[in-house]
């Protein structure tokens, strides 16, 4: 990540300054305003491959819940804000919201179904940051899909490999679970998900079988 201004500011100052009809991406952490790296096409599939899964879900399910395109989720601590790379929204919760129609900012943890972020190079920031935050703001499930098997070996463990961590929340803190290979990822948001990890981490991908 690159630093755009090293003066520690609030998120209402991070959302006056941010740029309109910015081409890049910013996020707040701990006071810091920071550019987030482009994603790479492997990142963008992935994401792009649970946005399809879930919308596929919800509308199965018959939930009453969206997949905004952008998204900022403000910290208690009024000092970091996020932007996901795929956000769950309870429609029904939106109402609560006071910033949400002017500026897709979620302020509550009760309006988030599932955050996930997709590990990159910022790996730290998803494991640390952003774990502390969205634990503190109260959202239900988080998940890490680090499909690189780049994080911290204290996260992922040795040898590294690719590990997708589901954070549920219970009593005011998360409970973490790993699922690597061919097991099924267990979530209490869509538990009737059929995916395993390795199919997230290949963002679905197979070979198009030949017609005989």
């Amino acid at each position: 990540m690159i630093q755009a201004l090293s003066k520690s500011v609030t998120f209402d100052e991070f959302i006056a300054w941010y740029p309109e009809q910015s081409e890049r991406t910013y996020e707040l952490h701990n006071g810091v305003i920071v550019e987030m790296p482009k994603p790479t096409g492997d990142h963008s599939e992935v994401a792009g491959f649970l946005v399809a899964e879930f919308n596929f879900a919800i509308r199965q399910e018959k939930k009453y819940w969206l997949i905004p395109k952008e998204c900022l989720v403000k910290s208690k601590n009024e000092r970091s804000g996020y932007e996901p790379d795929v956000i769950i929204l309870d429609r029904s919760a939106l109402e609560s919201e006071p910033r949400w129609k002017k500026g897709s900012i979620i302020t509550l943890g009760k309006t988030v179904c599932l955050a996930v972020e997709v590990v990159s190079t910022n790996w730290r920031d998803d494991y640390g940051y952003k774990l502390v935050d969205y634990e503190a703001l109260g959202i239900p499930e988080y998940w890490i899909v680090d499909y690189l098997g780049i994080g911290g070996r204290r996260y992922i463990g040795n040898p590294k490999q690719p590990t997708l961590s589901v954070c549920q929340l219970l009593d005011g803190e998360y409970q973490i679970r790993q699922f690597r290979g061919d097991e099924r990822i267990e979530s209490l948001a869509f538990p009737n998900l059929n995916l395993t990890a390795i199919q997230i981490f290949a963002a679905g991908r197979e070979e198009p079988k030949k017609s005989e």
